[in-house]
């Protein structure tokens, strides 16, 4: 019984592990798409740290990642920017989040 428990804990204490190891990767792939959005924005560094905050949150709104995708999209309206280069800026940012988390 004791080695039941002992897997079952270890399983959780995994799984507890890539959550929290998939938030910070989310996070910090939030953080550079947020960055790159506020510089074609022309955003100065107060506004460049609120925005990034805001993308942040409002990764918090749905499940996944389409929430953040319309907020970019709405924000770049106007700046020639189509949606596969902000899924493809997503997919770039997403690797670099996980090679450095």
């Amino acid at each position: 019984m004791d080695n039941f428990n002992n897997r079952e804990k270890a399983f959780e204490k995994k799984f507890a592990n890539d959550q929290e190891a998939e938030f910070k990767i989310s996070a910090k792939r939030n953080k550079l798409l947020a960055t790159w959005a506020a510089n074609i924005l022309n955003l100065n560094e107060e506004q460049k740290k609120n925005y990034i905050t805001d993308v942040i949150k409002s990764d918090f709104q749905e499940a996944g990642d389409q929430d953040v995708f319309k907020k970019i999209k709405k924000d770049l309206e106007g700046k020639n920017i189509q949606d596969n280069e902000i899924r493809q800026k997503m997919s770039e940012f997403l690797e670099v989040a996980k090679k450095e988390i």
